[in-house]
């Protein structure tokens, strides 16, 4: 028996509001949930995967507009199960690499900058340290 969640719980367990949640269903980040008989939303275990990987990206620095680029064919993993030939894959697996190495070298080029902030803020506090044991 599949385990179904409400937009309450599926928030909860992965970190992202209720609203988020209902704002990417509307901008086509995500899809369209399955309704119970109240027409209140009910989330799969499949989805809340889903969920947790669009907040991760988002997290790091991925713009929705990238993330939706991203997403918008389709889970290819479920494609590859259902044996779609990857030769009817390869535009999106191309421009899924074009997304995501793009995304690579800015968060390798964030990492720099943090990397030189903390050195000079270690610098910094080397130099208090030193005045306040001279002193």
């Amino acid at each position: 028996m599949m385990i179904l969640f409400t937009i309450r719980e599926a928030a909860e367990k992965c970190g992202i509001s209720s609203y988020t949640l209902r704002y990417y269903e509307k901008i086509g980040l995500l899809p369209p949930p399955k309704r119970d008989s109240a027409g209140r939303r009910c989330y799969t275990e499949t989805d809340l995967r889903f969920m947790r990987f669009l907040k991760s990206v988002k997290e790091t620095g991925m713009s929705l507009e990238e993330i939706h680029e991203f997403v918008k064919d389709g889970c290819i993993m479920e494609k590859i199960h259902l044996d779609v030939p990857i030769k009817e894959l390869t535009p999106s697996l191309n421009r899924r690499i074009e997304i995501l190495t793009k995304h690579l070298d800015n968060m390798e080029a964030k990492k720099k900058e943090l990397e030189e902030v903390i050195a000079a803020t270690k610098s910094k506090l080397d130099s208090y340290h030193s005045m306040l044991s001279e002193g």
